[in-house]
């Protein structure tokens, strides 16, 4: 096993050594419509590069070999222990800094310490926000912060207005959010609703789909999760802030 490790690094390292860096970018910019190639690095693969650009989408990773005679488009897994090493790294290249997000401007809803920390850009009427709801309802010790993002059916947006003129504005968005089916509030709309500023900032962070995650950590995650692995993702996104 040790000398197969030795064989793999060395081969990663003679294939940077050779990569014609210049040639990955000018054939992935001129095959991919013609994005801007930002950066080139091997890849955890051996022999391969990754390849990061910026599209409409945010961050985007494509993979070559040395000389970029072939593009791969998709996700690469590490079958070893099950990690979707594509993912991870959007995550990295998409974070923000979760302490600038103006948490003012969101629907706080807390259960037990609130320990675990979640902020979420939900539309109410997304089917996977609604279905992601019924994980979150198993996730103990944990604060959500909501900003309601109506972009799905915004001629609805005024049922998010109504959540926040609401006296209890976390039950209100349950109730509108998770139920089987949707109790619009009661409260009307004559108060100050943020809910064009969270569209502003969320077109500002580049959210193009619900629900988007941002962990403690301030990676972000688009759609949902299963419990057991949201867990862990809190978790390990907690300790990661912490050691910031």
């Amino acid at each position: 096993m040790t000398k197969l490790l030795a064989a793999f690094v060395l081969l990663a390292a003679a294939a940077g050594a050779f990569a014609d860096e210049a040639k990955i970018r000018r054939v992935v910019e001129s095959k991919l419509g013609g994005v801007r190639v930002e950066g080139v690095q091997p890849a955890p693969l051996p022999g391969f590069f990754e390849v990061r650009f910026t599209s409409s989408e945010g961050p985007q990773i494509v993979y070559t070999d040395a000389e970029a005679t072939h593009i791969f488009v998709g996700e690469l897994i590490d079958t070893s222990n099950n990690r979707n090493l594509t993912e991870e790294r959007l995550r990295k290249l998409s974070a923000i800094s979760f302490d600038k997000l103006p948490l003012e401007l969101a629907v706080k809803v807390q259960r037990g310490s609130g320990k675990r920390v979640l902020a979420i850009f939900s539309d109410p009427y997304c089917p996977a926000c609604r279905q992601f709801e019924q994980t979150l309802a198993q996730i103990e010790d944990i604060t959500i912060y909501y900003f309601m993002y109506p972009v799905i059916r915004p001629e609805l947006a005024d049922h998010s207005r109504a959540v926040w003129c609401s006296p209890d504005r976390g039950k209100a968005w349950l109730e509108l959010a998770a139920r089987a089916k949707p109790r619009v509030p009661a409260a009307g709309t004559s108060c100050d609703a943020p809910v064009e500023r969270v569209v502003e900032l969320g077109r500002t962070l580049g959210v193009s789909s619900t629900p988007t995650l941002f962990f403690a950590n301030g990676e972000r995650m688009r759609g949902g999760l299963q419990a057991p692995q949201l867990r862990t993702m809190l978790d390990e996104s907690k300790g990661a802030a912490r050691a910031k």
